[in-house]
């Protein structure tokens, strides 16, 4: 084998292998999610509207999950929100992203 074939065969490795190590965002249970929202909309807006707190109303899945994960190892600033997500589980995580990410706006 040539160095440069090795060389490619050895960046493919290491990139299939990488790719299998992603973390995966399955679509999580979004009656768990309505059920666990109670405390996200005591002051996100379930409306969407912005007044002060952004809307989480709408928000990709694996948008949401990133964000809240970055909440949880605190690279967020956010005391509260730091709070919050550090109590919840990654599957819980989940199916707030999933139940958040069914709504729509309401139109203002």
């Amino acid at each position: 084998m040539t160095g440069r074939v090795l060389h490619t065969l050895l960046i493919g490795i290491a990139v299939s292998g990488f790719a299998f190590s992603l973390p995966t965002f399955a679509s999580g249970d979004r009656e768990l999610g309505q059920y666990l929202s109670s405390e996200c909309v005591t002051c996100h807006q379930l409306s969407g509207r912005f007044q002060g707190i952004p809307p989480i109303v709408g928000w990709p899945e694996t948008s949401f999950v990133q964000i809240m994960n970055e909440y949880r190892s605190r690279k967020r600033q956010n005391p509260v929100m730091q709070t919050i997500a550090g109590k919840l589980s990654p599957e819980e995580i989940a199916a707030l992203a999933a139940y958040f990410g069914s709504l729509r706006p309401q139109s203002q």
